[in-house]
């Protein structure tokens, strides 16, 4: 995809070469905005997202990889590795590991698809499974269609005895695959789990314009979701969303008809400011720094997110249900402060757990026994 740099250039050259020397600056630069608005809001489901690093694999050994050195690949926890064609799974930084000074010796857990070839260029992913949760887990699943307002949504569904069900929905730059990292916890405990697909996703309707609208309209996809699992046997639910999955989480209490049903709200690395989120994809796209107001200003008008909408969870009198919010200070696409102000604002139904060292939507992978703990404390109750 061009860059908003050479895009500027493009549309100036254009607009003057075709005589329009009366267009301002100004005016290119808003067009050139709108471009880097509709690249920031393009984030193709399963690819990583912009300014994610790209590390080289130096070498392997029985249960070991030896990465490039950076902050990422320092980062402690599990994560996927991914490359066209390649998935693979690492754990922890191994310190007392041989390595260069330039690199990084991390556990190899497993190699999923294709290999880890020296030389190979990935990108460290908190998607940790590939596949199905019959494929990945071993868990027995049913693949179902929910009906929505654009058509068909694919999801799994994946048995459990109790009435109370939740419904998973993965955020930006991931697909229905990155929840799986909690299937087995919600399995163990009897949780009956509702892992949607939603608009723009592979198997799903698109967005009428082809744009991610960070929840905007996508919450309708989830409010679907609710509608399906009381039909076929749930007696509540609890949202469980990451990143644009949570903004949708809390969308739908705010707005769905059937928030009366709604138990409890699960939110990991929620965007609760879209202007910040929406500025880091477009400067994440290398849009000029001077083009950004223009591109986030383009961008907001795209996805719908007017000035006289309130970003969600900005009335804190407005949540009727408790909330967990996983976040933490090292998110740098969508800000934390917004869930510190949150959880300052309703102590009494707020709790947030923060973790350090971890990237946006992967709080469980940073350290996922306390992440799985506070899980366990917070359903409990609504089970």
């Amino acid at each position: 995809m061009r860059t908003a740099t050479a895009t500027a250039a493009a549309v100036t050259t254009t607009l003057l070469g075709a005589g329009a020397a009366a267009v301002t600056a100004v005016t290119a630069a808003a067009l050139a905005g709108r471009y880097a608005a509709d690249a920031a809001l393009r984030t193709e489901p399963g690819r990583p997202l912009p300014g994610s690093p790209r590390l080289t694999v130096h070498s392997t050994a029985a249960g070991r990889v030896e990465l490039t050195r950076s902050l990422a690949s320092l980062r402690p926890g599990t994560y996927g590795l991914t490359a066209p064609g390649v998935h693979a799974v690492v754990g922890s930084v191994l310190p007392d590991a041989p390595h260069g000074p330039d690199t990084v010796v991390r556990r190899l857990v497993a190699v999923t698809h294709g290999s880890l070839d020296p030389g190979t260029r990935v990108t460290l992913t908190p998607q940790v499974h590939l596949g199905n949760p019959g494929t990945a887990l071993g868990l027995d699943h049913a693949d179902v269609d929910v009906p929505g307002e654009l058509g068909a949504l694919p999801a799994w569904f994946v048995p459990g005895a109790r009435d109370t069900w939740v419904i998973t929905v993965h955020g930006l730059g991931a697909t229905r695959e990155h929840p799986m990292v909690v299937m087995p916890f919600l399995h163990r405990n009897k949780l009956p789990v509702l892992d949607l697909g939603y608009r723009g996703d592979l198997g799903a309707p698109e967005s009428p314009d082809g744009l991610g609208h960070l929840g905007e309209s996508e919450w309708r996809d989830l409010d679907a979701a609710i509608r399906y699992a009381l039909r076929y046997g749930a007696r509540r639910v609890v949202l469980h969303g990451w990143s644009t999955g949570a903004t949708m989480a809390l969308h739908a209490v705010e707005r769905s008809a059937l928030a009366d049903r709604i138990s409890g709200l699960v939110l990991d690395s929620p965007v609760l400011d879209w202007h910040a989120t929406l500025r880091a994809l477009a400067a994440a796209r290398r849009t000029p720094a001077p083009l950004l107001p223009f591109a986030v200003k383009a961008a907001e008008g795209r996805a719908g997110l007017r000035a006289d909408r309130r970003a969600p969870g900005s009335d804190p009198a407005a949540l009727k249900v408790p909330v967990l919010i996983f976040h933490g200070p090292d998110d740098a696409l969508a800000p934390w402060e917004p869930s510190r102000r949150l959880a300052a604002a309703r102590p009494d139904l707020v709790t947030l757990h923060s973790v350090s060292d971890a990237a946006h939507g992967a709080m469980w992978n940073a350290d996922p026994a306390p992440y799985e703990e506070a899980l366990r404390r917070f359903l409990t109750p609504l089970m």
